[in-house]
C-alpha cells in the first residue's frame, strides 16, 4: 500500500509562474500518485493568484477557526482548485492580513514574511486535522515551509494524525535576501514551543537560520537542486540526518525510494 504524503510547498505551478520551484510543486504530487500514493497537496494563497482565472473556491468546512499569532487572532481561510490535466486538488492557506491585502510576492521584503511564513505552517497542520487525515510522510518545499518540521515534532507531536508523520524537507536555491521581523522568535511561540527552546538560533534570522531550524528537526533532507545551497546540504551531513543528494531531473522514483527510507526509520 502506497505511502500517504503530504505536499507543504511555497509555489505551484500554474497558480504561480513557471520556476523549479513551482514546477516540482506541481509535478512531485502527480509522480507519487501514479505510484499508488494518498497525497494532499497544499500552497499559500499569495495575493497576485486571481482565484477567477485559478478556479479557486472556498472550502467551508475547513475554515472558519482563528489562529493566535503574537497575541492576534487571525481568521483561516481555506481555498481549492484542480490542476488541469492531473485533477489534483490543491488546498491553499489564506488569510486577509496575510495573503489579500498585498500583492506581494513571498520573494520580495515584506516586513510580515515571518508571521506569514508561521501562519502558513500552523495553517496546514490545523486544516489536516480537520480532513482527519494521517500522513506518513510531510514534505517540506520552500522557506515558507521551514518552520512546519519544528511544530510537528514539538507542538503537534501528541496529536494522533501526526505522531508517526516523519518531515523531509527539500533544500531549494531560491532564498529571501533580507532579515525576517524582529519578533520572529516571539511569534514563534506555541504550546510548548518557547523562546527558551530557541537559544541556540539567531535573535535574527536570515535564510540560512531558517533553513537550520527546518532541517533541525527534520528526519531527512533532499538536495532538491543542482547547486542547493552548500552550508545548509553540509549542515545537514554534520547532523547525521538521512540525505538524499541531488538525484538529478528524473527524480521520483529516487524521492519515493527515500521517502520509504525515512518512513521505516525508528524515532
Amino acid at each position: 500500500m502506497g505511502k500517504k504524503i503530504l505536499f507543504i510547498n511555497q509555489e505551484i505551478t500554474p497558480y504561480v509562474p513557471e520556476n523549479e520551484m513551482s514546477l516540482m510543486g506541481k509535478m512531485l504530487p502527480q509522480y507519487m500518485q501514479e505510484r499508488g500514493c494518498e497525497i494532499r497537496t497544499f500552497m499559500p494563497k499569495w495575493g497576485t493568484i486571481n482565484e477567477r482565472r485559478g478556479q479557486l473556491h472556498e472550502v467551508i468546512r475547513l475554515s472558519g477557526i482563528n489562529l493566535i499569532i503574537d497575541d492576534t487572532d487571525h481568521p483561516l481561510i481555506i481555498r481549492t482548485s484542480s490542476i488541469p490535466v492531473s485533477r489534483i486538488n490543491v488546498y491553499f492557506i489564506d488569510n486577509e492580513d496575510y495573503f489579500q491585502k498585498h500583492k506581494k510576492e513571498d520573494n520580495e521584503d515584506c516586513p510580515d514574511n515571518g508571521e506569514r511564513a508561521i501562519f502558513f505552517a500552523r495553517g496546514v497542520m490545523e486544516t489536516v486535522k480537520k480532513m482527519k487525515w494521517s500522513p506518513d510522510i510531510i514534505f517540506c518545499l520552500g522557506w515558507m515551509s521551514a518552520t512546519v518540521p519544528l511544530y510537528i515534532k514539538t507542538a503537534y507531536h501528541d496529536e494522533p494524525y501526526f505522531s508517526n508523520a516523519k518531515v523531509v524537507t527539500c533544500l531549494q536555491n531560491k532564498e529571501f535576501k533580507s532579515e525576517l521581523d524582529d519578533n520572529f522568535k516571539r511569534c514563534l511561540e506555541f504550546r510548548d514551543v518557547t523562546i527558551d527552546k530557541l537559544t541556540d538560533y539567531k535573535d535574527k534570522f536570515d535564510f540560512i537560520e531558517l533553513s537550520k531550524l527546518a532541517i533541525d528537526y527534520s528526519d531527512g533532507i533532499i538536495e532538491g537542486y543542482d547547486g542547493a545551497n552548500s552550508t545548509l546540504v553540509d549542515y545537514a551531513r554534520s547532523k547525521n540526518i538521512p540525505l538524499l543528494t541531488y538525484p538529478g531531473e528524473n527524480y521520483a522514483d529516487a524521492y519515493l525510494d527515500f521517502f520509504n527510507k525515512v518512513a521505516e526509520t525508528a524515532e
